[in-house]
């Protein structure tokens, strides 16, 4: 039985959390658009915040957690790892490998909006 490492690539904290909300974008059917044949999403919107938090799919998320989508370094290093395809900030594009990458963040600052 082979050991899964976690994080293989070593992704940073505001890389891993960058990447869970640009994978719920672009499963989301209004902010994302996944090709089925190459397993590629482009990201149609990228959210913004207002207030002390951003609105991510159905999701509310603390502004700070989504501080990455602002900052070109964090999509440097993942297109450098072939998470994300070279394009920001003009366009997004996960790699079939970034949709699937497991940041094991998920579930853990995510909550449904209430407005």
């Amino acid at each position: 039985m082979a050991f899964v490492r976690k994080n293989p690539l070593k992704l940073n904290k505001l890389q891993l959390r960058t990447l869970v909300l640009a994978q719920v974008i672009a499963k989301d059917p209004n902010s994302g658009k996944i090709d089925e044949a190459s397993g590629e999403a482009t990201l149609l919107r990228v959210p913004h915040a207002h207030g002390d938090h951003v609105h991510v799919g159905k999701f509310t998320v603390a502004a700070r957690d989504a501080s990455g989508f602002e900052n070109p370094a964090v999509w440097v290093a993942l297109t450098r790892k072939g998470l994300v395809k070279e394009g920001y900030p003009g366009s997004i594009v996960l790699t079939k490998e970034g949709m699937e990458y497991d940041t094991g963040l998920g579930d853990h600052f995510l909550e449904e909006s209430d407005h």
